[in-house]
């Protein structure tokens, strides 16, 4: 199969989707990779490391005439004329926030596969974790940067001097990125109060912590009590493959501390705050009710070099399963791969995107077939 690997085009997104060690074990198994002059760069990895791995550096277009494109995020508006019918595309899409995505994907016929639904019979999701914990450990710092008063915040440090309170810390949802946000957040001696819903993960959290991280289970009355006494909050609550619930309303932020500092991660599935909408690395914050809002839609974009190489560790057997059998073969060998596939020929294939975009959902396998 021939493999591409396009420049992303997202603003402020410096990831590439493919190592050199990736490059190198696809070729080994026989397989073509086109990769993007210069995709690489912002990941601090060259041409010629691709070029020694056995990759052909090509133009955009070349790339994206590849038998299948493996990029990092959802095809911009830009992208749309290269989708195709006779194309397979593996990256996260979030289609459910971004349901223009889905039409191009939809009017193109093009079979895509996204990164954060393909999930284990655990329920584990795979592609997304390694993202989730760069974006988790990245909130609790990008979070303790934007409190500094010189950016915006009310001038709080997050573990406090001696003497002094530490900042509170709240994060909604104790999955991947919830998870790491509190650990780090610990870590630098904040007072950390995690909510969820699912009592299990919280017991999880609490025997390795052993009671640093408050866990708290989840409902408005809790959200809303802990986010009014927050200076740093957090959102990483997901439902995978479908939009981020609304947790926390225009009221309860309009309740914060003037100079808090709400962190978004879960923007890229639509958001879990009222009040936040999707920024950019180029200008990533803004205030509502006086309170710091942080919402990039790709926070691991900001560390392309760590993420890259997270994001080739997790995604490059799936991808070599793919190149190797095809989707269906490759469906058919590894279930994981069942509801990932979003899009076949013109059709939904995943019963949550479906729902989110009004949709009726055709069976994966039987549309491939």
């Amino acid at each position: 199969m021939i493999v591409g690997i396009p420049a992303e085009v997202k603003t402020g997104e410096n990831r590439v989707a493919m190592t050199p060690d990736g490059v190198r074990e696809l070729v080994h198994h026989g397989h073509t990779v086109l990769i993007e002059r210069g995709a690489g760069e912002g990941s601090s990895i060259h041409d010629d490391d691709f070029a020694a791995a056995g990759a052909r550096t090509v133009d955009t277009a070349e790339a994206w005439a590849a038998d299948m494109v493996v990029k990092v995020k959802e095809p911009q508006a830009s992208e749309y004329a290269r989708l195709r019918q006779d194309l397979i595309l593996f990256t996260y899409l979030h289609l459910a926030a971004y349901p223009d995505v889905a039409r191009a994907l939809l009017d193109a016929k093009t079979t895509s596969i996204a990164y954060e639904t393909v999930q284990l019979a655990n329920g584990a999701l795979p592609l997304l974790a390694p993202m989730s914990e760069v974006a988790g450990r990245m909130a609790t710092q990008i979070g303790a940067h934007y409190l500094e008063r010189e950016n915006g915040g009310r001038g709080v440090l997050l573990g406090g001097a001696p003497g002094v309170r530490p900042a509170r810390v709240v994060v909604l949802g104790a999955g991947n990125v919830g998870w790491n946000s509190a650990w780090i957040a610990q870590g630098m001696e904040a007072e950390v109060w995690l909510l969820d819903k699912n009592l299990d993960r919280l017991r999880f959290v609490d025997q390795i912590h052993q009671g640093r991280i408050m866990t708290l289970a989840s409902n408005r009355g809790a959200v809303e009590r802990a986010v009014a006494e927050a200076d740093l909050v957090i959102g990483a609550v997901l439902v995978p493959g479908g939009r981020a619930p609304m947790v926390v309303t225009d009221e309860m932020v309009s309740a914060m501390k003037k100079g808090a500092v709400i962190v978004d991660v879960a923007v890229d599935q639509g958001g879990c705050v009222e009040t936040t909408h999707e920024t950019t690395h180029d200008d990533p914050v803004y205030e509502v009710h006086g309170v710091l809002h942080y919402a990039v839609g790709n926070v691991p974009g900001a560390v392309p070099h760590t993420s890259t190489y997270a994001l080739t560790n997790a995604t490059l057997p799936y991808v070599l399963d793919v190149a190797e059998r095809g989707v269906r073969g490759a469906v058919e060998h590894d279930n994981a791969l069942l509801p990932g596939v979003s899009t076949v020929g013109g059709r939904v294939t995943n019963a949550t995107v479906a729902e989110v975009l009004g949709d009726e959902a055709v069976d994966p396998v039987a549309a491939l077939a």
